[in-house]
């Protein structure tokens, strides 16, 4: 087929040497199955930022580290340069995220390389070499939901253990290869420390799965894996090994706000009080 425009300059430097077909096309970018010598691969291709759905990267770059403090002051302010910046930086999140969860022993596709807006990675392949399906696309037994189910929770848990959350994870964002799911689709990944949204982003990822598999395994329904593992993580007791019972018991107390709304006051006064007092010792 002919190659896009974005690929046409690897071709020409040797990187790829054939686009074999499209993937898909998704809101974020279009996918192509591409050959890089003796290797099948796979090329996402990111779309300009005007083309794309997804409208909401502040919430979840929040807490992402840019190094150059003058890319930082840029894409503060907004300006072109800085747009730009903004969306390098973006898509850069994904390579970094697959190098660190792949090393984290996270299922995810295995990077090759990035150059301007094309990610090269490896291809997801199913037991005939074909591209592997998503998890929305296949039908499950109730075994295999308990499994892929619980495979999935490690896999969250193994994220979280190294500082990240999906932030996006669904049956639509999971293949299912030979060897069991493989977690794709990680531009939008959350840093875990140091995004105020941390909690609510695992608990709708991990809801997402259990709603899933709940279809073919009714009892996980009755089960809260995602508050059970952000308590562990708050505390600091998470790691790979923890075990996980998918129950936990929320704190049903309701929140004492006139209690809270005093204390805010008398902190106020004493605040005013003691900027009275240095301002008498310094009259």
């Amino acid at each position: 087929m002919k190659p896009p425009k974005r690929i046409v300059p690897l071709i020409e430097d040797g990187l790829v040497d054939e686009v074999v077909c499209q993937l898909k096309s998704g809101k974020e970018a279009s996918v192509f199955v591409v050959r890089c010598g003796d290797e099948i691969c796979c090329a996402k291709v990111y779309k300009e930022v005007n083309q794309r759905g997804f409208h909401t990267q502040a919430l979840y770059q929040e807490g992402r580290k840019v190094r150059n403090s003058r890319r930082a002051r840029a894409m503060a302010k907004g300006s072109r340069y800085g747009r730009g910046e903004q969306e390098s930086h973006w898509q850069n999140a994904e390579v970094d995220a697959l190098y660190r969860l792949a090393a984290a022993g996270v299922r995810v596709p295995r990077p090759r390389t990035f150059i301007d807006g094309v990610l090269i990675m490896e291809l997801v392949t199913d037991a005939e070499g074909n591209a592997a399906p998503r998890l929305d696309d296949i039908a499950l037994t109730e075994a295999e939901a308990l499994a892929y189910h619980r495979f999935l929770i490690d896999q969250v848990v193994r994220m979280l253990c190294a500082g990240l959350i999906h932030g996006d994870l669904s049956e639509y964002n999971v293949l299912v290869d030979a060897g069991g799911p493989v977690i794709i689709d990680l531009p939008q990944a959350v840093d875990a420390a140091g995004n105020n949204n941390a909690c609510r982003m695992l608990v709708r990822d991990v809801d997402k799965l259990t709603a899933f598999f709940s279809q073919y395994a009714p009892e996980l329904a009755m089960t809260d894996y995602a508050h059970e593992i952000w308590a562990f993580y708050e505390s600091g007791d998470l790691t790979a090994n923890t075990e996980l019972t998918g129950r936990f018991q929320r704190d049903e107390r309701l929140a004492d706000v006139d209690g809270v709304l005093q204390e805010i006051e008398e902190a106020r006064r004493e605040a005013i009080w003691r900027q009275q007092r240095l301002d008498a010792e310094e009259g």
